[in-house]
Order: structure tokens, then sequence, then C-alpha cells
């Protein structure tokens, strides 16, 4: 699937109607996605990680409130996660 920018639909208002048949609403994204974060950064783990790897893990709470809040088949939840995940094995291979 192609992904629809404001070009494409015209307004914010289309984009945020469209987004939300594949993400769900907003603001349980932004629950769970910060409930996890805030737990993981509490982890004495969190502070070895590297700037990429923190980044990835939070991009990936992100992904996967939006497949629960959302469409769990949708595709791009799920090719994002391994993407990211791919990113920080490029990051350690180049170290």
């Amino acid at each position: 699937m192609m992904h629809r920018n404001l070009t494409d639909l015209g307004d914010v208002g289309e984009l945020l109607n469209d987004r939300g048949k594949t993400h769900g609403r907003w603001i349980d994204n932004a629950r769970i996605a910060q409930s996890t974060k805030e737990l993981w950064r509490r982890e004495e783990g969190w502070q070895r990680l590297s700037t990429g790897q923190r980044e990835c893990l939070e991009m990936v709470a992100h992904k996967i409130a939006r497949a629960l809040c959302g469409n769990p088949n949708h595709i791009d939840h799920w090719a994002d996660i391994a993407g990211y995940a791919e990113l920080v094995v490029k990051e350690l291979e180049d170290e």
C-alpha cells in the first residue's frame, strides 16, 4: 500500500480520517506509546543503549500502539517495526 500525504488528500481532516482507519485514535496511540516508553526508560538497561537503539525502541512502541489501536493487519505496522530493527542491526555491524 502506498502512503498518502497531504498533497494526495487535499486537507488535513481527510488525512486524519484516512489514518484513523489503519492507526486508530490518536489519543489511544499516545497513551499506549507513552506508557510503554515511560516503563522502558525506568529500566537500568535503558542507559546502556545507544541513541539509535533508544530511538528504535521508541518507534517500535509507537508502531505497536498503532497495531493495538488500529488495524492489526495493516502491513505497514509490521514492516516499519522490522525496518527500525534492521537500522539497529546495521548500526551494530558498522561499529
